[in-house]
């Protein structure tokens, strides 16, 4: 199916998720997805609180300050501001008394730096999982959901292997649980259109400084893209869908960057400086060795746990299935960018960022 302009975005809502008077802590509050997280919660529902778990006083203070121009004081009042670190147990077990829902959000994300800065990316991404595991464990929290990347697939660089290693500790953290019955699961998906670090506000300010061409990779170079909203959505209805230890991918579309910069700035010829260290020429969201193990919903796939010592009904199951639309996919399937049926061009894919058609 051709993602065509006059397609709706996908919608990911959740259908029963009920988190009134629910305590909701997300670490990395302050990040892109963070703030529009906070957003979505504060508009939709009515938490006893929403904790904002981040280590930079300063973000934090701007985002008080933002959520106050946008919101009530009643709904303000339900906002927390925890200083903190993953990397630190002790300060992260405190935060998550009483905590109902825990969204780890928090990570080291830039590939580079990752690549140069090895032991930090490994401190947050991976012992700063463990962190989040053993912290909700020890309060009994509810349910867990943790972010990942298209990146943690047959992972190449440092940074999707920490977070590969990160996906697998969450999996497994639902074989500790026992009598606490927290329940843990994985969201995979890939680029966010919007977040800090995106290649659109590089072109954009290439073009506002005249730019006589932009810089292109490789123009064979595909990659998934999400929005911000439909990522938060996305993180919701998995936590309402969870029974434990899945990693939910959406079905997204793709996109080239050639065709990204053509449509923001058709005036203007590409440039190819190749493939950064570290970086695919295209993403994969689920492995070919994964298959086996994928169920397909209509909106999203569901890698299962492969690894089960706790009550869980498999989405495959054969019998008793409240989602009697799960089925398997086939064998040797793979979510490629490049093998994608959904593909963004032209004004489609100015509106996925908001953007209008150049003059």
């Amino acid at each position: 199916m051709a993602y065509s302009q006059s397609m709706a975005p996908q919608a990911f809502a959740p259908e029963s998720l009920a988190l009134d008077n629910k305590i909701v802590l997300i670490t990395g509050g302050t990040g892109s997805f963070g703030r529009r997280f906070v957003q979505t919660i504060l508009s939709r529902y009515k938490p006893r609180k929403l904790i904002v778990f981040s280590r930079d006083e300063l973000k934090q203070y701007e985002m008080q300050l933002e959520l106050q121009d946008q919101f009530s004081s009643e709904q303000v009042s339900r906002m927390r501001f925890f200083l903190g670190d993953v990397r630190d147990r002790a300060r992260l077990t405190l935060a998550l008394r009483g905590v109902d829902i825990v969204v780890h959000a928090a990570a080291l994300k830039q590939v580079p730096a990752a690549e140069y800065n090895p032991s930090e990316c490994i401190q947050t991404n991976i012992i700063g999982a463990e962190n989040v595991v053993w912290a909700s464990l020890a309060n009994r929290v509810q349910r867990v959901v943790a972010l990942s990347t298209d990146k943690a697939c047959n992972p190449i660089n440092l940074y999707g292997a920490t977070k590969l290693a990160s996906d697998k500790t969450f999996v497994a953290a639902n074989n500790l649980s026992g009598d606490i019955g927290t329940r843990f699961c994985v969201v995979r998906y890939g680029n966010v259109a919007g977040s800090r670090g995106s290649v659109v506000p590089l072109f954009q300010r290439l073009i506002a400084s005249g730019a006589k061409e932009l810089p292109i990779t490789d123009p064979r170079m595909t990659r998934f893209w999400i929005t911000l909203d439909q990522g938060v959505d996305f993180v919701l209805s998995s936590l309402d869908l969870t029974r434990g230890g899945e990693i939910f991918v959406p079905k997204i579309p793709s996109m080239t960057v050639t065709d990204l910069a053509q449509a923001m700035a058709p005036h203007l010829p590409l440039t190819h400086i190749g493939i950064r260290p570290g970086e695919k020429l295209h993403e994969v969201m689920i492995s070919g060795d994964d298959a086996r193990v994928t169920a397909e919903l209509g909106d999203r796939y569901i890698i299962e746990p492969t690894f089960v010592e706790y009550d869980r009904t498999p989405f495959l199951a054969k019998a008793g299935l409240p989602y009697a639309s799960a089925k398997p996919v086939a064998d040797g399937f793979v979510y490629s960018s490049d093998n994608n049926t959904q593909w963004l061009k032209g004004q489609a894919l100015l509106n996925l960022f908001g953007l209008a058609a150049a003059a």
